[in-house]
């Protein structure tokens, strides 16, 4: 069960009543992954840095925390049979509360009298994490650095953790979780061993979602399973499509969606309101994978049709995704952006 948690105790990717990455004991799939880094331990030749890759919400920052309890557990090494730990261990409950003196999170936080966390890991934040490595206090065994997401890195705070990488000091690792690894600067990524995360299965998503204990509603069957279906193998998508807000909006964006032929502008237009407050954060990224899922599907469909024919809907792809990115990034109303992505859809498929 989760812990109870103030106000102002928010995380990125926090998930009403689902424990956090570091709070949990299981994890589901990912046996190849857990099998690589048992290896790597077991032979002792376990690389200094890792880069855990994959879409988000499958299990990356778990797996992470999940190697650096066993590691903080067993600091005399050994050979795991399994990386699972006690969460009655000491070395559980100090990753727990990220209170174990050998490990420190990188992550976005919410800065003294702000009311929302950070848009960035600033370089300030990644020095003082990175001086877990310049100290000589802690106990035995490795020091580890969680760097949770890559993505949050600022140009500067990259550098840092960079220079780090570069150099590391004798058993230091950094586990470095990454949505999109392809966008990390080329000197990181060179240095670091690859580990690619693929997403679950439906089944697989169904089962970390039915094991979630109270105080997470258990979901009834048909709406899980279509959570399921749409998640794409990410349970944070999983029990977002479980939410009725997302839901609905889903939905709607869905019917609109098999309307381009003829689009519903005044649709269009109050879906555009409705997702252009900045507390719509969430909703207005649920419309945009429901959008390219609808755009993948389409172009799965017409996959026999000759290749010059789909290209308006490729680069429509491209258009919004550019968009939603220079909109997040300088802040900028999304009701345009709404209303553009429809008429460039609508015509892209009339083009096709």
């Amino acid at each position: 069960m989760p812990p109870d948690r103030a106000p102002e105790d928010v995380e990125p990717g926090d998930l009403a009543g689902i424990p956090r990455p570091r709070e949990q004991a299981g994890l589901v799939g990912h046996e190849e992954a857990g099998a690589a880094f048992a290896a790597a331990i077991g032979a002792g030749r376990l690389h200094h840095a890792w880069l855990i890759g994959g879409p988000r919400g499958i299990g990356k920052a778990t797996l992470a925390y999940r190697v650096a309890r066993w590691l903080l557990a067993h600091p005399d090494g050994g050979q795991p049979g399994t990386l699972a730990v006690d969460p009655a261990h000491p070395a559980s409950r100090g990753v727990a509360a990220l209170s174990h003196p050998n490990l420190v999170a990188l992550r976005r936080t919410r800065p003294p009298g702000a009311k929302t966390l950070a848009t960035k890991i600033s370089v300030d934040a990644a020095r003082r994490a990175l001086d877990l490595f310049g100290s000589t206090g802690g106990q035995a065994g490795y020091r580890i650095c969680i760097v949770d997401s890559a993505e949050d890195l600022n140009a500067n705070s990259a550098n840092a953790l960079l220079k780090m990488i570069e150099e590391p000091p004798a058993r230091a690792l950094f586990l470095i979780v990454s949505h999109a690894p392809g966008r990390l600067l080329p000197t990181i990524r060179s240095r670091c061993r690859a580990l690619t995360l693929r997403p679950l299965t439906i089944e697989q998503v169904g089962a970390v979602v039915t094991g979630l204990s109270p105080p997470f509603p258990a979901p009834a069957p048909e709406a899980l399973a279509r959570a399921a279906a749409l998640s794409e193998g990410s349970v944070a998508r999983a029990v977002a499509m479980l939410d009725p807000a997302t839901a609905s909006l889903v939905a709607e964006v869905e019917a609109l969606l098999a309307r381009l032929d003829q689009p519903d502008w005044r649709r269009i237009l109050a879906l555009a309101e409705r997702l252009a407050p900045r507390e719509a954060e969430e909703l207005f990224a649920a419309s945009l994978e429901t959008v390219f899922r609808f755009v993948s599907d389409e172009l799965d469909r017409r996959r026999h049709e000759p290749p010059a024919r789909l290209a308006a809907l490729v680069e429509v792809c491209d258009k919004i995704a550019r968009a939603a990115r220079e909109a997040a990034t300088y802040n900028l109303d999304r009701r345009p952006l709404v209303l553009s992505l429809f008429g460039d859809l609508a015509g892209a498929v009339r083009a096709a």
